[in-house]
């Protein structure tokens, strides 16, 4: 049998055991989906900077403000008002944004007793285009105040029951970044 055959055969067989299956967590289609979120700001902390946002007309989510380093500020953020959101071991955050070319941060929320604490990952955004960000369970790092927490619980999927927004990377201005939806996604094996 020829050798090029069983390389396809092999490659059609492990796409067809291994679909990702996608679950939306959050879109923007009506004015209403804005009661689900809210602003935290390092006015929190005799910060400055200025985060808000607003669903468009486009019907996404749009997270915007000026970022403010006086008074020892320098975050501004927003996230999903909690609730159990269902997510299982080995599953991605996948969100379609559009940024202005600033690094921000993606994080997920726990019921802990710590101050500021959330998982943390942070992903680039190129200006003016829309991209996936997709960043899996694993990567996200326990932090609290911005630093990490060592020896802090692994993330435990089950118990997040918030996600968010974070724009902290120490550069006065303006900013704006603009999410069409956000989805979970596992990989599982096909029948």
């Amino acid at each position: 049998m020829n050798s090029g055959f069983l390389t396809v055969s092999f490659l059609v067989f492990i796409a067809s055991t291994c679909l990702a299956e996608d679950r939306l967590l959050f879109d923007f289609a009506t004015p209403a989906a804005s009661r689900n979120w809210q602003t935290v700001n390092d006015g929190v902390m005799g910060g400055v900077s200025a985060g808000n946002f607003r669903i468009t007309k486009d019907k996404t989510l749009e997270f915007f403000g000026r970022l403010s380093l006086a008074n020892n500020g320098g975050f501004a953020s927003i996230r999903s008002r909690p609730r159990k959101l269902g997510l299982e071991a080995d599953a991605a955050i996948v969100a379609r944004i559009k940024g202005d070319g600033r690094d921000y941060s993606f994080n997920l929320y726990v019921p802990r007793p710590l101050t500021a604490f959330s998982y943390r990952a942070s992903f680039k955004t190129t200006a003016g285009e829309w991209t996936e960000v997709r960043i899996p369970l694993d990567k996200f790092v326990a932090t609290s105040f911005g630093r990490i927490v060592p020896n802090a619980a692994p993330l435990n999927p089950g118990e997040i029951t918030s996600v968010g927004f974070l724009l902290s990377d120490k550069k006065a201005g303006p900013f704006k970044l603009e999410v069409a939806w956000i989805k979970a996604s596992k990989v599982v094996a096909a029948k």
